[in-house]
């Protein structure tokens, strides 16, 4: 098997969730998917530009769409809210030909290549469940979960809205429980599963955001949930990093371990803790996964 992606992690990635992109990277040497970095790439232009420039930001969506183009790939990324905006982005660029020519008119300016909204946009979570054969992924399983109850946390950004995506597994919400049930887990359904993770209100209502962390990881542990997974890097974010400043906020415990799901995919594959960033995580999952044997 042979597949290859212009690989965009996005900012987080870059800086405060190093560890997401460890893993991707990681567990797609494993399973053969080739990685090419972007080192143009800049922001996607998400949330505030997007809504107070939209010339702008549809400038610079285009711009990192070209640079993939220009390597003859499609693109790949490992966060919700850069799949959006680049996703939305691709779908006016492909169905408005005026507005793809005024873009590229804009680009020009600053000598990017003119896009010719010729590829697609992905999750990598989207390409290890739909695109790897599974029999191959499995025979890379070499410490499986063993039953244990893992909350998938999707978010909203990689669901909706649906008609911006290309791809038929948009709208759904079953490659994390897909992906949790082959190395050998329980996917956990709960109310919060794909709700808004709180991170964009995070600044503008910070006592919602905080209360949005703490109502989807109850919800999450109140059904038995022992760990939770995201495949994005802001959800990451406000479910692990802020967790605590939210028990904090709302008066209430959580302590619900949560990672990325390339970090559990690829501990299930026995790849080194180190190599994941399992130590940067906010919430040790080490009781959870040493109980099942994933890490001793």
């Amino acid at each position: 098997m042979s597949l290859a992606f212009a690989y965009y992690p996005g900012c987080a990635a870059k800086q405060v969730q190093k560890e997401a992109d460890w893993a991707a990277r990681a567990v797609c040497a494993e399973v053969g998917i080739t990685l090419h970095d972007m080192p143009q790439a800049t922001c996607c232009g998400a949330v505030s530009l997007r809504e107070t420039k939209p010339a702008f930001a549809m400038a610079v969506a285009a711009r990192i769409l070209s640079e993939a183009e220009q390597q003859g790939h499609d693109l790949a990324t490992i966060c919700n809210t850069c799949l959006q905006t680049l996703s939305q982005a691709n779908y006016r660029l492909k169905n408005e030909p005026e507005l793809l020519e005024q873009i590229n008119e804009i680009n020009k300016q600053a000598g990017v290549p003119a896009y010719r909204a010729s590829i697609r946009v992905h999750h990598l979570l989207w390409v290890l469940t739909d695109q790897v054969d599974a029999d191959l992924l499995k025979s890379k399983i070499r410490k499986p979960l063993k039953g244990m109850r893992v909350a998938p946390f999707y978010g909203c950004h990689g669901l909706r809205p649906e008609q911006v995506y290309q791809h038929a597994e948009a709208g759904k919400s079953d490659h994390l429980d897909r992906l949790i049930t082959l190395i050998g887990g329980e996917a956990v359904s709960y109310w919060g599963r794909d709700r808004c993770c709180g991170f964009h209100v995070m600044l503008s209502d910070k006592q919602e955001m905080r209360q949005m962390v703490t109502n989807n990881c109850l919800s999450a542990k109140s059904a038995g949930a022992e760990l939770m997974i995201t495949p994005c890097t802001l959800c990451d974010m406000a479910m692990g990093a802020y967790q605590g400043i939210a028990e904090k906020s709302t008066g209430r415990t959580i302590g619900l371990p949560e990672m990325n799901f390339a970090q559990l995919l690829g501990l299930a594959m026995g790849i080194d803790e180190q190599k994941l960033g399992i130590g940067r995580l906010h919430v040790s999952p080490a009781p959870v996964l040493s109980a099942r044997g994933v890490i001793n």
